[in-house]
């Protein structure tokens, strides 16, 4: 393994956790009407983190509608590339 690819599979790994992290932050706003100021301070920085990943790739692919709701797929998209990535970086 490269130090290089190593380096590379790290940086993906703690994006990886980040999204998580942006994911369950996310449905905890969702789920609780008022958040505690620390919260509220984790979402804005996952969100700073994150946004601009996610944000060309929300462009290109529009949120599916599901009845009444809509299925943000970006997410899952940027998701999946990272864990592929990052298990090919780790390859290296």
């Amino acid at each position: 393994m490269s130090l290089i690819g190593a380096l590379v599979g790290f940086v993906l790994t703690a994006f990886i956790l980040v999204l998580i992290a942006r994911m369950l932050l996310d449905w905890a706003g969702v789920a609780g009407a008022g958040s505690p100021p620390w919260v509220t301070r984790a979402r804005t920085i996952t969100h700073a983190w994150t946004e601009p990943v996610l944000a060309p790739v929300r462009r290109r692919v529009r949120p599916v509608r599901l009845g009444g709701i809509s299925l943000d797929l970006a997410f899952t998209i940027v998701f999946l590339a990272a864990l592929i990535l990052r298990s090919i970086a780790f390859s290296l």
